[in-house]
């Protein structure tokens, strides 16, 4: 395993958005299901698990509120803010990429159906285009943003808004590169999203304040650490989301 430092990579970060198709989590804090029955529950059940379903799943990386298990091929990605604080996970495989951050959500509901319903509003405000679909873990936002492009055009880059409500929390995830068109490619960045295990902790944090991430410990035999970019700050909230634009990150290759 190697573990250094990396400069910014490709695209996935924050915007919300959506339809109120799949929504409620138990009044105890259990998992939504889809109101179509696509996803949901049975998604759910294969994960992302909270930290008190997980039981042994064997290897993970522990990044604070995220636990991930590692999958064949994949790069692990931290963002960093400028106060080199982490404010994201991405898991890589290949060109395509998953951003997961998790948030703080109320006791008593979800809060999947209204944040999509604000990324679309989002997105579609700075002439984007989204359309709802039903994916692996239901309702989910199929995006093209805009973006300056050669020659100052604007061309239009697709991603994929995902998320899973949990007890008291949401796992979102943004999928960029090819598996936002491809399913192949975005099955195997789900199978690494399945594996996740959320750590939602029992302090009191007001609804959608993200979760705290930390660095795993590293490796005695861990390259030195490059120099990197300081390129802006991410946001802690689950709202006022930045889908390309990205921090300095750190790398841990599988």
């Amino acid at each position: 395993m190697m573990f250094g430092r990396k400069k910014k990579a490709s695209p996935a970060d924050e915007a919300d958005a959506g339809t109120t198709e799949r929504e409620t989590a138990a009044a105890d804090g259990s998992t939504a299901e889809d109101t179509d029955g696509t996803g949901g529950a049975d998604s759910a059940a294969q994960g992302p698990r909270d930290v008190a379903d997980a039981g042994e799943l064997g290897e993970r990386i522990d990044l604070g509120a995220l636990q991930v298990a590692p999958v064949p091929g994949m790069e692990l990605r931290l963002e960093l803010d400028k106060q080199q604080q982490v404010t994201g996970a991405v898991v890589a495989i290949g060109d395509s990429i998953v951003q997961l951050q998790a948030f703080a959500a109320p006791r008593s509901a979800g809060i999947w159906g209204e944040i999509r319903d604000e990324i679309e509003q989002m997105i579609t405000g700075r002439g984007g285009t989204v359309d709802v679909g039903q994916g692996s873990f239901g309702a989910e936002l199929r995006t093209r943003l805009p973006q300056s492009g050669a020659q100052g055009r604007t061309v239009f880059a697709p991603a994929v808004f995902a998320g899973v409500d949990g007890p008291r929390w949401l796992l979102r995830m943004v999928y960029s590169g090819p598996a936002a068109v491809d399913p192949e490619q975005r099955e195997r960045l789900d199978e690494a999203v399945r594996g996740i295990v959320v750590v939602r902790g029992d302090e009191p944090r007001a609804p959608r304040e993200m979760l705290p991430l930390s660095m795993p410990s590293q490796p005695e035999t861990a390259e030195p650490a490059d120099e990197v970019e300081e390129e802006g700050q991410e946001q802690s909230k689950g709202g006022d989301l930045r889908p390309f634009e990205r921090g300095p990150e750190i790398t841990e290759v599988r």
